[in-house]
Order: C-alpha cells, then sequence, then structure tokens
C-alpha cells in the first residue's frame, strides 16, 4: 500500500554552499514552501540574492515492510537541485518548475539527514536566465516521502505520474475510446475507468487497455467540466488514479479555437505564479484565491507563464473549465549550452501534465528572439522540442509567443504547429491602432495559420489619476482606454484562436523602477497582493462574467480641479441611473460602458444604479491639482523654448531614424536611450541590438519616445538633451 508522507516541517535552512555533516541547529528554521528571494526579489535594484542555499531536515526510518521503497518527491526546487542522504548525494536535477523524485532507500538509516542544495545562481544552460520576472530560489514547493511497496507504478522517470490517458471522442456517435497506459515493475495491471475493470499484462513494464465509454460526458469548459477518474492497481496494493476529460479541440484560421465541435473564443487572462510578500512560496490557499479571481472576471481561458506551475493549479483548471496555454521558461534568450534544459524541461512539462483536460497547447517558447538574431541554432532547438511534443502527445497542437518585432516571415514562425504574438503598440511604443493594422496585415499575408493575442498591456499604479490619460503617465485611466481599444479589436477578428491580457496580477520583476514603484511589472488587473482591483478588471467582467454587477470607474480619483467631470461606469446591464447627492441626474441605455457627464462645485456623492445593483463614489471640488495623483516627471510639454528653436539643426521633433543616421547626434541619444532602457530591466536592456524592433522605433519622434520613458528621463535631462541636438547642423 502506498503512503505519501508531508516532510514540509522542520527544515533549518542557510545560505552557504557546503554540506553539513551533522544537524546544524544553529540555522534558520523554516517550513515549506520557502523561497529565500520573497523580500529582495520584489524591491527593485535587480540585485537579489542569487546563490546555492542549503536546506537540511534530520528523520527517522519510516515503517517499511520487506521489499518496500522509500523516495523523495519534490514539487518544485528552483533552479536546480541536488539532494543529499546521510552525505550521500543521489540526485542533480535541473529546473525548477518541475517534480522530481529520487529513490532514497539503499541510503536509509534508523536515523537520517537530507540536505538539499538548491541554486538560483545565473549560468549559461538552465531556463529562465533573462526575463522580466524574478527568478525565485528555494524550495518553494511541496516536498513528500513517498513510501511504496515492492512491485509499484514508476516513479522516477520524468516526475511521472506513473499513468496516461488518452481519450478519442467521436461526436457523431457521442462515444470515447480511451486508451489508458501504465508503467510499473509488476506482472499485471487492473485498470478501471467509468466503472469497468481490466486486467491486462504487464510486458517491459508497460501495460496498456482500451475502453469504450458510451454517452460520453463532454468536458465542455466552464459551462460544464466534467471529469472521469481512471484507477490503476497492483496486487501489492499500489495504486495511482487521475482524473481525466473528455473533448475534441480545433484550431482553425478563420474560425478561431473550436471546442467539442463548436466555435468556442479563448478569452483570458495570463498569470504568474508569486505574491506579495510570499514570493513563489505559495500554498493551495494562494491558489484557490486566484483561480476564484479568475472566475470572477469571468475568463475562459489562461496562459500560465511562463513554467510549469503547480500540479494544483491545473487541477483547479481541469475542475473549473479553464482552457490552459501550458509553457516552459525558454525565454529571451537563447542559450547554445541551454539546449539539453530545454529538452528535459519539456519532457516533464508533457508527462505531468499530460492527463489534465485544461491544457490544449504546449509552448515551445516566449519572445525568444527578443534579445538576439535567429540563429541556425535557436531553429533547431525548436525543432528539437517541436518533434519531442509531438511524439509525447500526438493530441495537442505546439505553439509560440512571438515578440512583436519578430519578423512575420521567419522561419522560425513555421516550427510551431499554431502561434501567437505578444503586442505593446501604445505601451512601450506606437499608437494603439497599430496593434490593429498588425493583425490585418498578418490575416491578409498568412490567411491559413492559426494566429493569437498571447500577451498585450498597459501598466498602472493605482494611485494615478487622470482626467486626460495618456500613453506612459501608469494611470489607472489610461489602463481603461488602452484595454477599451483592444477589446475592440479583438471582438472585430474572431479568427484569434486564443487572447491573454498581461496580466492578471502585478507581478515581481526585481530589475524594474518604474510607475511609482520599484522591483514590480504593474500590468496587472489586479494588485500584487489581490486585495484591488483595477478598474480595467471591471471592463473585462463587462464583457465575460455572467455575474450582474455595476463598477464606478476612478473612484481613487477623489480631489478634481475640472468644473466638468466625467464618471464612466463599467457594467453587463444594459440600462444605468446616475443619482448626485441623492437626485437622479440621466438614465442611459447602452452596453458594457457607460459615461455621465456632471457639473461638481464641492463635495458630492456620486451613485449608480441598475435594478438591485448599487455602487457610490465620492468626488471633491479643488482648486490646485493633487500632485499624488500624478507621475512625478510628466510635466513634459515645454521640454524647450520653442521662441528659439532653429529648424536647421536637430532636435528632439527629428525621427529616431534620422537622428541615429547622424553621427553625432547618434552618440547622444544612444546613451540617453541606454539610461531608460535601465528602468525596465534586464530584458529591455537586452533589446538594443534588435534590428527589428530599431525599424519599428525609427519613424517615431524623440519627443514621442521620450514623453512615454515618463520619469525615466528626467525634465532637465531632457532639455539638456535638445540643447545639445540644437548645436548640430543638419546636413
Amino acid at each position: 500500500m502506498r503512503r505519501t508522507i508531508s516532510f514540509n516541517d522542520s527544515w533549518k535552512f542557510k545560505k552557504t554552499s557546503e554540506v553539513p555533516s551533522t544537524f546544524p541547529n544553529s540555522w534558520e528554521a523554516v517550513t515549506l514552501p520557502h523561497t529565500w528571494n520573497n523580500i529582495d526579489g520584489q524591491d527593485g535594484g535587480n540585485d537579489y540574492w542569487r546563490g546555492r542555499a542549503m536546506y537540511v531536515k534530520a528523520f527517522s526510518r519510516p515503517e517499511m515492510e520487506e521489499g518496500d521503497r522509500v523516495v523523495l518527491e519534490f514539487l518544485g526546487a528552483a533552479m536546480t537541485a541536488d539532494v543529499y542522504v546521510n552525505g550521500e548525494i543521489l540526485c542533480h536535477h535541473e529546473g525548477g518548475y518541475s517534480t522530481f523524485r529520487v529513490d532514497i532507500t539503499e541510503s536509509l538509516k534508523e536515523e537520517n539527514i537530507i540536505a538539499v542544495g538548491v541554486d538560483n545562481a545565473e549560468n549559461d544552460r538552465v531556463y529562465p536566465q533573462k526575463a522580466d520576472f524574478t527568478f525565485y530560489g528555494g524550495l518553494y514547493r511541496s516536498v513528500n516521502l513517498i513510501v511504496v511497496p515492492e512491485e509499484h507504478f514508476e516513479l522516477l522517470k520524468d516526475g511521472t505520474p506513473g499513468i496516461k490517458v488518452t481519450p478519442i471522442v467521436d461526436l457523431e456517435k457521442r462515444n470515447a475510446v480511451v486508451n489508458v497506459e501504465t508503467w510499473q515493475n509488476a506482472g499485471r495491471v487492473t485498470i478501471i475507468v467509468n466503472g469497468e475493470s481490466k486486467t491486462v499484462p504487464s510486458t517491459n513494464g508497460y501495460s496498456k487497455a482500451e475502453f469504450l465509454i458510451e454517452n460520453v460526458h463532454l468536458w465542455n469548459g466552464t459551462d460544464d467540466p466534467y471529469l472521469y477518474y481512471a484507477t490503476a492497481k497492483l496486487e501489492s496494493g499500489d495504486e495511482v488514479s487521475t482524473k481525466f476529460g473528455c473533448r475534441t479541440i480545433e484550431f482553425d484560421s478563420q474560425k478561431g479555437f473550436i471546442l467539442n465541435g463548436k466555435e468556442y473564443p479563448l478569452r483570458g487572462v495570463s498569470r504568474h505564479q508569486d505574491r506579495k510578500g510570499l514570493g513563489n512560496a505559495l500554498s493551495i490557499k494562494e491558489h484557490k484565491e486566484d483561480m476564484e479571481i479568475i472566475r470572477e472576471i469571468g475568463a475562459n481561458t489562461v496562459r500560465l507563464a511562463h513554467y510549469q506551475h503547480a500540479g494544483e493549479f491545473y487541477d483547479l483548471c481541469d475542475e473549473y473549465g479553464l482552457i490552459v496555454w501550458a509553457e516552459i521558461p525558454y525565454i529571451t534568450q537563447h542559450m547554445p549550452k541551454g539546449r539539453e534544459n530545454t529538452i528535459s524541461q519539456m519532457r516533464e512539462l508533457v508527462t505531468q501534465c499530460y492527463n489534465h483536460p485544461s491544457i490544449v497547447c504546449w509552448g515551445l517558447s516566449n519572445e525568444i528572439t527578443a534579445s538576439g538574431a535567429v540563429t541556425d541554432d535557436l531553429l533547431d532547438n525548436h525543432r528539437v522540442l517541436n518533434e519531442l511534443c509531438h511524439s509525447l502527445d500526438k493530441t495537442r497542437p505546439t505553439t509560440m509567443a512571438h515578440v512583436f518585432m519578430l519578423e512575420q516571415n521567419s522561419p522560425l514562425i513555421d516550427i510551431a504547429d499554431i502561434g501567437s504574438y505578444n503586442l505593446y503598440f501604445g505601451w512601450y511604443l506606437g499608437e494603439l491602432e497599430q496593434n490593429d493594422s498588425f493583425f490585418d496585415e498578418y490575416h491578409k499575408n498568412h490567411p491559413d495559420r492559426v494566429i493569437g493575442f498571447s500577451e498585450y498591456g498597459a501598466d498602472a499604479n493605482i494611485k494615478y489619476q487622470s482626467e486626460n490619460p495618456e500613453k506612459g503617465d501608469y494611470s489607472e485611466s489610461y489602463q481603461c482606454i488602452y484595454h477599451e481599444h483592444i477589446l475592440k479589436l479583438i471582438e472585430n477578428r474572431p479568427y484569434l484562436w486564443a487572447t491573454h491580457v498581461w496580466n492578471l496580477f502585478d507581478f515581481a520583476a526585481d530589475g524594474r523602477d518604474e510607475g511609482g514603484k520599484k522591483g514590480e511589472n504593474q500590468k496587472g488587473l489586479v494588485t500584487f497582493d489581490r486585495k484591488i482591483r483595477k478598474d480595467a478588471f471591471y471592463l473585462y467582467k463587462a464583457h465575460w462574467s455572467k455575474e450582474p454587477f455595476i463598477h464606478i470607474c476612478s473612484k481613487r480619483y477623489v480631489e478634481r480641479t475640472e468644473s466638468e467631470a466625467e464618471i464612466k461606469v463599467y457594467t453587463n446591464q444594459n440600462e444605468v441611473t446616475l443619482f448626485m447627492d441623492g437626485k437622479e441626474v440621466e438614465k442611459k441605455s447602452g452596453d458594457k460602458i457607460f459615461r455621465f457627464k456632471i457639473h461638481i462645485t464641492g463635495e458630492h456623492v456620486i451613485t449608480v444604479v441598475s435594478g438591485e445593483l448599487i455602487d457610490s463614489a465620492t468626488i471633491i471640488k479643488v482648486e490646485k491639482a493633487n500632485p499624488e495623483y500624478s507621475l512625478p516627471g510628466r510635466e513634459v510639454v515645454n521640454w524647450f523654448d520653442r521662441d528659439t528653436f532653429d529648424p536647421t539643426a536637430f532636435s528632439i521633433k527629428d525621427t529616431l531614424g534620422a537622428l541615429m543616421k547622424h553621427p553625432q547626434t547618434a552618440v547622444i541619444v544612444g546613451r540617453m536611450m541606454e539610461a531608460a532602457r535601465a528602468t525596465r530591466g534586464d530584458v529591455a536592456s537586452a533589446t538594443k541590438d534588435n534590428a527589428n524592433l530599431e525599424r519599428m522605433m525609427a519613424g517615431m519622434t524623440l519627443e514621442s519616445l521620450l514623453k512615454q520613458a515618463g520619469p525615466a528621463i528626467k525634465k532637465e535631462q531632457i532639455q539638456g538633451l535638445n540643447s545639445a541636438l540644437q548645436k548640430i547642423k543638419k546636413n
């Protein structure tokens, strides 16, 4: 009989590379899950500690019968791990996001010491090494001790669950042929599916049984995520089981995603697995809270970025019907020495997650060309991964998330079965309308390609509010304008197989220092601590959720200088009445977004009503703008004296392309751009040599780029920059 014993308590921890010879009583006591970067990995500066640390635990030999095996199970050790039992190294694992196990039976004594050296230091072979998120170190998921009889299901190879279920659904016949495979060191296996039991022989450690489910109950997304169970038993008493779902998936270049024969537009969010103050050391409590917020917004898909997430979260996606994009952390920068690691991480991802009906594709990489060219080695690495996925799973396609400056005719795009783009026009550069034109051009030129929208977003600090929001101001108000535009784009392009907001939650990126916060990417629709839903959250809820609600935007914009104020309301109801100080002002019919104009003279209570739904806000007329509402450094209108402007000389009014062509101005502007990139972390710095990005930016004026940079470039620096450019005559 299999026994699983939690091994999360009574660990000792120290930042050291040395394996202790005796139990270190003086070390810090910790309980798993644990990360050593939950504070310094979120405070900015890009200086969080990355290195090797040691976890140590003393334990007694568990009760064992003759022939039993004892296996240690690690659900996540970031990023590499060495496992020692009684001073003997038994395992080395590279990859911080997948399960691995080690048989410790032969090393056991009556009293034992386990030591685990975990390392998240920089190297040139284990992914990720460059990306816009913090690479937390530690034993940040649970550790278990598993005791199994001598005859047992496979535990060690790629962290396998030991059982693999492949349902093949015939929609016309309304049945499913279910193939169940198992791996074990026994003579025969009994497999049970939907109440039917079959005993099959084991040949070279492998068994397979086929079942037919008549009148199959389909796993049908969020509407009806029905799950079946498959169980496999050995005569020794060892047993494994898994949930599975019966469904069909298709991807069409014109219709998008198709679930069970019906068009099923995938509209949802992306998720990182960290939280304020906790880092990535999450419990099931935090996973469930995240899932509840995803369900509240009404999404039907989630991109689990940019690595294998906790098994509990995939389970939640199965149970609630969320369609999942699963991927490995092959991201931003291709490392020639990292190929074997991409292969092992992909093999573990597919092996461990195969049975989840929520997963519909395997992501090969994310923005892998952001900091380098498309080389032969990079292409070959992707071909190997693509073939590996198809050898392990013949039921799901592969995909990639391409950085927006990747050429549409790049040979990289043709490798995966389907594709997707990360676009940030209207935030990092360019205008919002360029997102529309990009997809229109792409779909016109490649009508047979399946394409999606894998990332889009704009940072918002909830402190910042504006009556006249604009790109780069980090205001909650501009984030709404951005997403209002993108939602229209999506609605008008049904061929997009999936769209994922970047991101549902703010997350740690210790290299960032922007938007009034250090160490955070603030593109989330919800704050890092999950306590505050930003206004844009309710915009998506209005489009996706069936739960009736009404929400007044800009509640945090209390003190206002304008005499006429706009009150914007998001709701999934079709009629809204606005009251001011208890008196009805106006009733409107509409769809999702309602705008009212009111005159303000003092302090007013604004109330909006739709049926029994109600929401209120307070606004106050003031003479002077509250400086807390604006990002310092945004007052960039009068950067230079326009009366003394010399049109025969260069200035910030010239395009970046023109400035970079001139040897003198290129040096001046290059220094400025390097300083601006540094505030947005390693990924932004790595894009400096990207030729496609340079071509996109060449047509933009330096004035526009500077305005978007916000406080990364100080007003005085801009004045000095323009003054320097004005001294250089145009030819």
